[in-house]
């Protein structure tokens, strides 16, 4: 299988400003009258880690700059709209871009407002006939002690906003610091609406973390590779079909394994728990979802088969509706079977 040639990719962990491409930075840039006078080269220096990336810490300096770049309405709807574009020439044809709307209110805008604009900009790739791409939009909260009152308005939005291009939340941060029990009246109140959980937990904390967030409601886990530890927690995974958004490349970055050889993914596999492939942040770790797939298969036995069941988890796990997902395994099925004919 030539998964170069495939467009029925997904992709269900992907943050925002994780993964803005050099180009839409300097438009942005532009637009907003900052100077970007340095070469490529030096602007990759400023969004991308190297790859002797020390730990969690120095990848997430990475944020800072894109951020900066996104504290306005236009900015916002640019962002969403220019990635979506490229992630449809990529070959995705759905995915899910997470977003923490209260990083996003530093000039003054309002969540309300910061989810608006991601939402127009969604909107205008789905209204155009250029593009195929189907994507959904996940709110962060964020771990901390210092801001529920922001976290207890992005649950509200997300309610609000369900099925009219949101379509799920999450909690991102510094898992090992704020432990997810922290948030229970958060996810109780997601729940109470009705809104699909993801909960970023088992990267940076233990296997304890998964299974706190499996307790708060969440139908997936945010990374969870930790989770191998624990044979009681691969057992709740199991007992609830609970799906692992897995990123290799990031997991690498961050040191939370050692080598890809280390990667627990088959593992997860062969003890029945069932895990997607994602990027995690695109620029962050210079990564796209082809890219996933062919470091994986350069070092594990990933056969068409289990290529195909990865697409399909990924389908499978999607928060979105079910006549979505149909149409989705049918392009998945008429992809391989192109690709099978020699495409």
């Amino acid at each position: 299988m030539n998964n170069k040639d495939l467009h029925c990719y997904v992709d269900l962990h992907l943050h925002l400003d994780g993964s803005l491409p050099q180009d839409i930075v300097r438009k942005l840039a532009a637009q907003q009258d900052i100077s970007l006078e340095m070469s490529d080269a030096e602007l990759k220096k400023i969004l991308t880690v190297p790859l002797e990336c020390k730990d969690l810490n120095e990848y997430l300096t990475k944020f800072d700059f894109p951020l900066k770049l996104m504290q306005t309405e236009e900015a916002l709807e640019e962002s969403i709209y220019s990635l979506l574009c490229r992630l449809d020439r990529q070959g995705l044809m759905y995915c899910e871009v997470r977003f923490a709307p209260q990083l996003h209110t530093r000039q003054g805008l309002s969540q309300e407002k910061v989810v608006k604009a991601i939402l127009r900009g969604l909107a205008k790739v789905e209204e155009s006939s250029e593009y195929t791409i189907r994507a959904g939009i996940i709110l962060c909260c964020m771990r901390g002690d210092d801001n529920g009152e922001a976290n207890s308005a992005t649950v509200e939005l997300a309610g609000k906003y369900l099925g009219k291009g949101v379509c799920g939340v999450d909690l991102a941060g510094a898992e090992a610091l704020y432990p997810t029990m922290q948030f229970a009246e958060l996810f109780e109140r997601a729940k109470e609406l009705k809104i699909p959980i993801t909960i970023h937990a088992g990267e940076a904390a233990g296997a304890e973390s998964v299974e706190q967030a499996v307790n708060m409601g969440a139908v997936r886990i945010g990374h969870g590779i930790h989770a191998i530890e624990d044979k009681r927690v691969l057992e709740l995974l199991r007992k609830y079909n609970i799906m692992l958004e897995l990123c290799p490349t990031s997991n690498l970055n961050t040191k939370a394994v050692g080598s890809l050889k280390e990667y627990p993914i088959m593992e997860f596999i062969q003890s029945g728990v069932k895990v997607t492939v994602n990027t995690d942040n695109m620029t962050v770790s210079d990564t796209t979802i082809q890219k996933e797939f062919e470091r994986l298969k350069e070092v594990f036995e990933i056969k068409d088969d289990l290529y195909k069941q990865l697409l399909y988890n990924s389908v499978e796990a999607a928060f979105t509706t079910e006549a979505v997902k149909e149409q989705l395994r049918e392009r998945i099925e008429r992809e391989l079977f192109v690709d099978n004919k020699g495409r």
